[in-house]
């Protein structure tokens, strides 16, 4: 077998293989030679058909079945022998293949790039620190009285806030459009939950009022057919209702679920369940400023089907998202390649994590394993069950060992880096991580 590389552009690789016709006859004849006991031909018993016989019946046939087993057989182990990496699966460009001669066959395909890790001296990775203050435990608390407010009749007209039943029917150039109609639908106003004008319309009606909201409907509608049109919604307010929220006491932390109900445990319970997200969002943002540092520093040819693989992963993800939020797969159509910029940026990364795990001999030690599943089990209920459920399933132990590993990458790239502390506040923190 002889084989040749040739670089074509950037990490495609073109490899030339010509395998001599010996080693395809050879096969050929040993699978003729099995056939005469097997196969059937009129006017000679089954088992004892002569092997010139079965030559002509079958031999072109079983070249071809040869051939290709042959051309995949030697292209992996042409590509081992040249010491390549292919990224992604190898497409065949063109074969010869003409009996007696052998065959010779060219392929293409992307390698894994090479990977030279830059100067992380010169980076500054940006640590965020934030604490929690008594007025964030008051607005948070606030926020849960929200959650758990009552609605009750109002006898005024309505409010920003309140929430109305209504009725209604739309209209576009005076005909009825589908999706425009429906009866006793409460709504909120000020959630934002209509398109611009359909809430702020309804401010200071009254039960029983009918009101003529003219509204726009967006450039950017999800439904195409009625994005950027004028519309017109004929709506009826069946009721006017105002939030009741609960009074801060015993009584609201005893519903709350807080052990030992009291407003001074809920105090208590609220800021450490906020402490808790704090240092999650202020891991995320500093993960974030460590892997935007490895990516300046680091510049390769990221190869094609790695994205194109990610960027199918990516698009199926959020279609499983939006399937378990209620919605129809062909409701969305999404396109792979709008995720692209994405998955480039998250197999880079991932390239560049693992050339660090290897160079540097990361490991992930069993003990920093059990004590990262305690921390995730921590919040439950019960605790020992999710402990169990992780280390009974080695998937699932596999992607906590991932999250060890990325979070030693992360220490190591901070011993290298020069590492600022950026003060933040508690909602700065939450609020720039709900705003990406």
């Amino acid at each position: 077998m002889q084989v040749s590389v040739e670089t074509t552009n950037g990490l495609e690789r073109k490899i030339t293989v010509a395998v001599d016709e010996e080693r395809i006859s050879n096969v050929v004849d040993g699978r003729l030679q099995d056939m005469t006991k097997t196969v059937s031909v009129k006017g000679f018993r089954k088992g004892k058909v002569p092997l010139k016989v079965v030559k002509q019946q079958y031999e072109q046939q079983v070249r071809q079945e040869v051939v290709g087993d042959v051309l995949q057989s030697t292209l992996y182990e042409a590509i081992g022998q040249e010491k390549l990496q292919p990224a992604g699966q190898p497409r065949i460009d063109s074969i010869k293949s003409d009996p007696g001669q052998g065959i010779e066959y060219t392929a293409l395909f992307e390698v894994y790039p090479e990977v030279t890790l830059g100067d992380l001296s010169k980076e500054t990775v940006e640590k965020p620190v934030a604490e929690i203050s008594d007025a964030d435990v008051e607005d948070m608390l606030e926020t849960v009285r929200k959650q758990h407010k009552e609605w009750v009749t109002a006898d005024r007209a309505a409010q920003d806030g309140d929430q109305l039943t209504i009725s209604f029917k739309g209209m576009i150039d005076g005909e009825a459009f589908p999706g425009g109609e429906a009866n006793d639908m409460p709504i909120e106003l000020g959630s934002g939950r209509m398109i611009k004008g359909f809430e702020e319309g309804l401010l200071g009606a009254k039960a029983g009022d009918d009101v003529t909201l003219n509204v726009t409907f967006p450039d950017d509608y999800h439904a195409k057919e009625l994005a950027g049109k004028p519309a017109q919604f004929d709506t009826h307010v069946n009721k006017v209702e105002e939030a009741q929220l609960p009074e801060i006491n015993d009584d609201f932390a005893k519903m709350l679920g807080i052990k030992d109900a009291s407003v001074e445990n809920m105090h208590k319970e609220i800021k450490a369940s906020m402490q808790q997200e704090l240092e999650q969002r202020l891991n995320t943002k500093l993960k974030s400023s460590v892997m935007d540092a490895l990516i300046n520093t680091t510049d390769f040819d990221v190869p094609t089907p790695l994205i194109q693989e990610e960027s199918e992963a990516i698009k199926n993800n959020m279609l499983e998202n939006f399937k378990q939020q209620g919605m129809q797969d062909n409701s969305m159509q999404l396109d792979a390649s709008m995720f692209a910029d994405q998955a480039e940026r998250r197999v880079k990364l991932g390239l560049i994590m693992n050339e660090i795990v290897q160079s540097e001999g990361i490991k992930t030690e069993k003990e920093r394993v059990q004590k990262k599943i305690e921390e995730i089990a921590a919040p439950y209920e019960q605790p020992q069950q999710v402990i169990d459920w992780y280390n009974g399933d080695k998937q699932r132990l596999a992607e906590v060992q991932a999250l060890v590993t990325e979070e030693k990458v992360v220490e190591w790239v901070m011993e290298k880096a020069k590492v600022v502390d950026k003060t933040m506040t508690f909602k700065e923190v939450m609020n720039a991580e709900a705003n990406k």
